[in-house]
């Protein structure tokens, strides 16, 4: 096997063409989390743009591109998954039965580290004792909305029908209803972006949208339109007012969630929760396979999902000074993260300080 190792605008058309039929085939070869917009060459070409260190590894055989691996170098030779802490599926694309050492590719990408936080299934070379594996729920609707809502009814009757009935009181007390799937007016991610800053603020997290780079890269992937990845912004309309808008990324099989927000001012409605309904409608109608919601434990996603993907957190590390002084740094704040959100009796005490630390911040 070769690997050679790129800056993303050095890849040829030939090779972007090659990673997105990979991805394409994905769902026929059995790896349909491959085929997720996160790991498209365009969005490896978006981050390149917009930090330093992208490379892509493009591993060969026969001459043939068989392997994509995005990641980011620091100037130690510590690896990143390319996005890390924001994208929800890292990995390398690969073209079917593809076997790969993980540490030789570390070798050859010049990196005494790797580490991953949404590693997809699948990746069993990188995959060692550090890894830890967690739920990212997901929405299916190959077989149609209909068959989704009706499972959904089954499954959760009393948020079902709570949501629907909200969704008619928005209607009747606003204005009518109206979801664009695919909304093209910049003006309207302004408005998500504005939203979302405020709940960040509001709920005691680390705003996102307070970093120029993060808020570049939404820009230019609302404006990328590819097969394997376009930028999706889904927004209702109560009248002629937005009330909850979602910015996300779709394949031809894939919408991953992203960024939703809603107006707090028509909060009782839920109005995110029924845009999700619209989402979900849409997706089936376009013959999407699933909605990916992402990692992490929320009641509307427990709610809403048909089933459960699985995704990994951790580190493939090689012999190199600098592998074990980025597991001491890295290693005990990411184990105390993680032990707050899987119990319950930790996190919700904290959720409500971090929420009560956000009041502050904002003076409500």
């Amino acid at each position: 096997m070769e690997i050679t190792v790129h800056r993303p605008g050095e890849l040829t058309g030939a090779e972007r063409d090659a990673w997105a039929e990979m991805q394409a085939g994905a769902r026929a070869a059995g790896a349909p989390q491959l085929a997720n917009p996160f790991l498209s060459p365009a969005f490896a070409l978006a981050v390149g743009r917009c930090r330093s260190g992208v490379r892509i590894a493009v591993l060969r055989e026969d001459g043939r591109p068989a392997g994509f691996l995005p990641f980011q170098r620091s100037a130690l030779g510590v690896g990143r998954a390319i996005g890390l802490g924001l994208s929800d599926a890292q990995g390398l694309v690969h073209r079917p039965g593809l076997r790969w050492d993980a540490r030789e590719l570390l070798r050859a990408c010049g990196l005494s580290v790797l580490e991953f936080d949404h590693l997809v299934a699948g990746q069993d070379a990188f995959e060692t004792r550090s890894f830890g594996r967690f739920a990212s729920p997901v929405i299916d609707v190959d077989q149609g909305f209909e068959a989704y809502l009706a499972g959904l009814r089954a499954r959760s009757p009393k948020f079902a029908r709570t949501t629907l009935a909200k969704e008619r009181r928005l209607g009747r007390d606003v204005g009518p209803l109206r979801h664009v799937h695919d909304e093209r007016d910049p003006a309207a991610l302004r408005t998500l972006l504005r939203w979302k800053s405020a709940q960040y603020r509001r709920t005691g997290r680390g705003d996102r949208f307070a970093h120029p780079w993060i808020v570049r890269l939404v820009q230019q992937l609302f404006h990328t339109r590819t097969e394997s990845c376009a930028g999706l912004l889904s927004v209702l309309y109560a009248g002629e007012r937005p009330v909850a808008a979602h910015f996300g990324l779709r394949s031809d099989s894939v919408l991953a969630c992203w960024f939703p927000a809603y107006d707090p001012h028509f909060a009782k409605y839920s109005p995110g929760l029924v845009l999700h309904l619209g989402m979900a409608r849409a997706a089936a109608a376009e013959s999407l396979g699933y909605l990916d919601l992402g990692r992490g434990a929320k009641d509307y996603k427990d709610s809403f999902k048909t089933r459960e993907l699985t995704v990994s957190e951790g580190w493939v590390m090689r012999r190199h000074p600098a592998a074990p002084v980025h597991w001491a740094r890295r290693a005990p704040v990411r184990a105390l993260r993680n032990a707050v959100l899987a119990r319950p009796e930790w996190f919700e005490p904290a959720d409500r300080l971090l929420k009560r630390v956000g009041r502050l911040r904002t003076g409500r």
